[in-house]
């Protein structure tokens, strides 16, 4: 899949430190990577600092994007590993307790998702401890594997299973409880 023109012109001028080129391209993926920040943070405040942090990156690092593959994908890789920095750095994890089998959960009603809006959904997704928000929003909206996440996060793959498995049980709680 080939940029088209007009991205590959503001990627052209982003690696030369063009102001306008970055304003552009700040403009166009804004609202995008600020929804990943917040999916990873939890609160506003914390994601408009991931994403500030994320743009610095991005265009420090622009001139090492090939133009192959997405740019948007490119992109959200950076703020994905901004967030996970930062989170880091709080120690997210800190307070779970590493879990060798977790529950086997199953839902009494697949349905009561599918009503679910997304924006709903994302919000209850906000609302998880940093921890369970952390490890759900990699293994299932990033796709990354325990592995990764374990290597990501500095924790044992067990402490990554048990943490989406208690994310999901959460999450089914409450989804429960809304219908």
């Amino acid at each position: 899949m080939h940029l088209n023109t007009d991205l590959a012109t503001l990627i052209d001028g982003c690696k030369k430190g063009d102001r306008r080129s970055q304003k552009a391209v700040y403009d166009k993926l804004a609202g995008k990577m600020y929804a990943v920040c917040l999916r990873y943070m939890g609160d506003r405040e914390a994601a408009e600092d991931v994403l500030q942090d994320g743009f610095v990156t991005l265009f420090t690092k622009i001139g090492s994007y090939s133009g192959e593959g997405s740019f948007e994908g490119w992109a959200r890789k950076i703020f994905a590993n901004t967030a996970l920095m930062s989170l880091r750095k709080k120690d997210v994890l800190k307070q779970t307790e590493d879990v060798s089998e977790a529950w086997n959960i199953t839902s009494d009603s697949p349905s009561a998702i599918e009503s679910l809006g997304y924006k709903e959904l994302m919000k209850m997704i906000s609302e998880l401890p940093p921890g369970f928000r952390t490890v759900f929003n990699m293994y299932v909206l990033e796709g990354y594997s325990h592995k990764e996440i374990a290597k990501e996060l500095g924790v044992s793959e067990a402490t990554s299973r048990s943490q989406l498995q208690r994310a999901r049980a959460m999450l089914q709680s409450r989804i429960k409880e809304k219908f």
